[in-house]
């Protein structure tokens, strides 16, 4: 978990990044938890449409209710609404990314983009999948 405590010790920039980690998910929720940060877990492996994958995501760190699965611009908009600095492991993206190359490349590019006063995202794709040029969080 080394990369991913880079991150939370603010020793490395949070971003989208490939993950190969095989801890439980409620492991990784409590290191992110204890550290400060903010923890949503999506699982997409069923889905390969962008609406859905929005709803997933966006329920997952808490902004659905205000949301919807609308569209990116509004995605964007409410990413910056987040609580606090968020760890999202996104598990099942790579259905996604093979049905809507360049859908999915938008939706990474939205949640990297964060402005200096939003607050930070750390998006951990995590399992097996097309390649996406992402760098690996080791």
């Amino acid at each position: 978990m080394s990369g991913l405590a880079a991150v939370l010790a603010g020793r490395h920039a949070p971003g989208v990044h490939r993950w190969e980690s095989g801890l439980d998910v409620a492991d990784v929720r409590r290191a992110v938890e204890h550290a400060g940060w903010r923890f949503g877990y999506a699982d997409t492996l069923a889905l390969d449409a962008s609406q859905p994958v929005l709803r997933v995501i966006g329920d997952a760190v808490g902004v659905a209710d205000h949301f919807a699965g609308r569209s990116l611009d509004a995605f964007n908009d409410v990413l910056r609404d987040l609580a606090g600095p968020t760890v999202l492991l996104w598990e099942g993206w790579s259905g996604f990314a093979r049905a809507e190359p360049a859908r999915f490349e938008l939706v990474v590019e939205v949640l990297a983009q964060r402005g200096e006063a939003d607050p930070a995202i750390e998006v951990l794709l995590r399992g097996p999948g097309p390649q996406t040029g992402l760098p690996l969080l080791s």
